[in-house]
């Protein structure tokens, strides 16, 4: 399959069950919403190192907040209901209780409870006040500011993680340009994130290593300095690979996310240097979600 001069592997991504909630945080300006989301969701690209994945879905204005303060929706993903909480209570008591003027509530209307304030409410040492307003219950606590206000639990559903396509271009500039221009794109997805710095991934990874310590390495066959002393994926033309990871509360949110992505991509073209498109998979022994690549694709 050829997309505006792009090659389309036929293969798949290979996507995995997660655990996913998403939090709405607010602050008295977007400026210090989005310092406290940044700071909640740094280190936090990959469950193999960072023990979750989360990064910020978009920007809300008044209208769409609980307190009708300008906020900010952030996704976190983890691979079982008590990491998402034990990280959950260490990332917005790090990063968003201690942020200026911020506030924070879930973002999903129904779900398994995650503790939020029902945790948090404690650093009030026993100043803390317990309000229900409008059916929802929440936390006042007390700090130097005035009032931290937290929502007592978070909801947590069913989520997928892994869904993933790899660039491949005939330089460095040219991959990362178009993986720009895919972020760009899939940002515009609702329920899905990017995790990895600027959504892009150069360090693709396989699973298991030489080394026995190590649960994963480097993708060796995608790896253009390695083309001739490995089994490589590779062609002589392609000088750069990008990956692009993408979780979602739904299976129908990583897929719109893909597609955008990949749409964007092709639409740069062989013109922009960019050769072939390929995904990542374990021939379907990892997950169950499986993505093919030349489906999203018109």
């Amino acid at each position: 399959m050829i997309v505006n001069g792009v090659s389309v592997d036929d293969t798949f991504a290979e996507a995995f069950a997660m655990r996913g909630t998403r939090l709405i945080i607010t602050a008295q300006t977007l400026g210090w919403a989005r310092t406290a989301a940044v700071s909640m969701t740094g280190f936090a690209t990959s469950v193999i190192g960072c023990g979750l994945e989360a990064g910020i879905e978009c920007e809300l204005d008044g209208a769409r907040t609980p307190d009708g303060r300008p906020g900010i929706a952030v996704l976190l993903f983890a691979t079982s209901s008590s990491e998402l909480a034990k990280q959950l209570e260490r990332r917005v008591g790090q990063c968003v209780l201690t942020s200026p003027t911020s506030a924070v509530f879930s973002g999903i209307a129904s779900g398994r409870p995650l503790p939020l304030g029902k945790t948090l409410r404690y650093f009030g040492d026993g100043h803390q006040i317990s309000k229900v307003i409008g059916g929802r219950h929440y936390w006042r606590v007390p700090v130097m500011d005035g009032e931290f206000i937290a929502e007592d639990t978070a909801a947590m559903s069913d989520a997928i993680g892994g869904g993933n396509f790899l660039i491949l271009a005939s330089g460095a500039s040219q991959a990362l340009a178009a993986a720009e221009a895919a972020i760009e794109a899939m940002r515009r997805v609702s329920g899905a994130i990017m995790p990895f710095p600027g959504g892009i991934a150069r360090s693709g990874s396989k699973v298991g290593s030489k080394y026995k310590a190590l649960i994963a390495s480097t993708n060796h066959a995608f790896c253009p300095t390695l083309r001739a002393s490995v089994d490589s994926e590779l062609g002589p033309d392609v000088e750069c690979v990008l990956e692009i990871v993408i979780d979602g509360l739904t299976e129908e949110a990583v897929r719109h996310s893909m597609q955008a992505g990949l749409r964007a991509v092709c639409a740069v073209g062989a013109a922009g240097g960019i050769l072939r498109l390929s995904a990542g998979n374990y021939g379907g022994k990892l997950g169950k979600f499986h993505f093919p690549l030349r489906a999203l694709l018109p």
